[in-house]
C-alpha cells in the first residue's frame, strides 16, 4: 500500500521546516510526500527545496485558497490512501504512517482512519495545550456535535474519486463538511486509532477570533443543508460546546 501525505503552504517559511522534518522521518517506506504552494511570497520555497530529495512533487502556483490547494493535491496525489499535514502541524512520532497503514492491512473493507491530536503552543510544541480524544464513531454523532480531527483523518483516494473532493462554496468549514458527507451520509467505512498522532498549533485559521468561529459555525449549518441532511437539535452549538471538555484531558 501506498500512502500520500499533502501539505498546504502559503507563507510558511516559520513552520514548515518542522511540518517536513516529520513526514521525512516517518518508517513506513512506501510513503509519497506531496506539497502545494500557493506562491508564498517568503522563503518557504527555500526551506522546501532543502528536502527535494525527500519530497515527490513540489507544486507552486495561485490558487483559490487551502481547499483548492488540497484538492489539488488529491488529484495529483498517486497513494490509496491520502492524508493531510498543514504546514503549521507535525506528526507526534516517527510511527503514524506505519500504525495508520496496519489499520487498512486489518480491514481490507476499511476506507477511512482517524486518531486523536493534541494542540500545542505555537512556539514550543512541546507544550500541550488541549487534547482531542475523538473516540469510537458511533451511528448519528454528527448530530450530538461530534467529528474527528481532521488532519488526522486519511481516507482512501477511491472515496474521493466516488463522492468528491472540498466544497469550494466553504472557506472554514470544507474539511468538516466533507467528513460528515463521507461518514454521515455516504457512510463510509472508518476505524479509530486511539493514539495521538498530530501535534497542531495554535493560532491557525480554525482556532483563531470569535469572529472566525462564528463564521465557522455558520458554515457548519450550511453545511448539513448543503448534503440534504437534518441536524440534531443543538447540533452546531454542542459541537464548539464539546471542544471545552478537551481543555481538562491529559495528553
Amino acid at each position: 500500500m501506498k500512502i500520500s501525505v499533502i501539505t498546504i503552504t502559503y507563507n510558511s517559511e516559520k513552520t514548515v521546516e518542522d511540518t517536513i522534518k516529520s513526514v521525512v522521518a516517518q518508517d513506513f517506506p512506501n510513503l509519497e510526500y506531496l506539497i502545494i504552494d500557493g506562491m508564498s511570497k517568503d522563503k518557504t520555497l527555500q526551506v522546501v527545496g532543502k528536502y527535494n530529495a525527500y519530497i515527490d512533487k513540489v507544486v507552486s502556483e495561485k490558487d483559490k485558497g487551502l481547499y483548492d490547494a488540497l484538492n489539488k493535491g488529491i488529484k495529483a496525489a498517486t497513494g490509496e490512501v491520502i492524508g493531510m499535514l498543514h504546514s503549521d502541524d507535525i506528526y507526534a512520532n516517527n510511527q503514524v504512517i506505519s500504525k495508520v497503514a496496519q489499520q487498512f492491512a486489518i480491514d481490507p473493507d476499511l476506507e477511512a482512519v482517524y486518531a486523536d491530536l493534541v494542540f500545542v503552543d505555537r512556539n514550543d510544541t512541546g507544550k500541550v495545550l488541549r487534547t482531542w480524544k475523538a473516540g469510537e464513531y458511533k451511528e448519528d454523532a454528527f448530530k450530538k456535535g461530534w467529528m474527528p480531527p481532521h488532519p488526522t483523518f486519511f481516507v482512501k483516494k477511491s472515496v474521493y474519486e466516488r463522492f468528491g473532493g472540498f466544497n469550494l462554496d466553504l472557506k472554514l468549514s470544507a474539511d468538516y463538511e466533507l467528513m460528515l458527507r463521507f461518514i454521515h451520509k455516504e457512510k463510509i467505512k472508518v476505524a479509530y486509532l486511539p493514539e495521538i498522532i498530530v501535534k497542531m498549533r495554535m493560532g491557525g485559521i480554525s482556532n483563531t477570533s470569535f469572529f472566525v468561529k462564528l463564521k465557522a459555525n455558520l458554515e457548519d449549518k450550511k453545511a448539513w443543508k448543503l448534503n440534504g441532511v437534518k441536524p440534531g437539535w443543538f447540533t452546531t452549538l454542542r459541537k464548539p460546546l464539546k471542544k471545552i471538555g478537551q481543555y481538562f484531558i491529559k495528553g
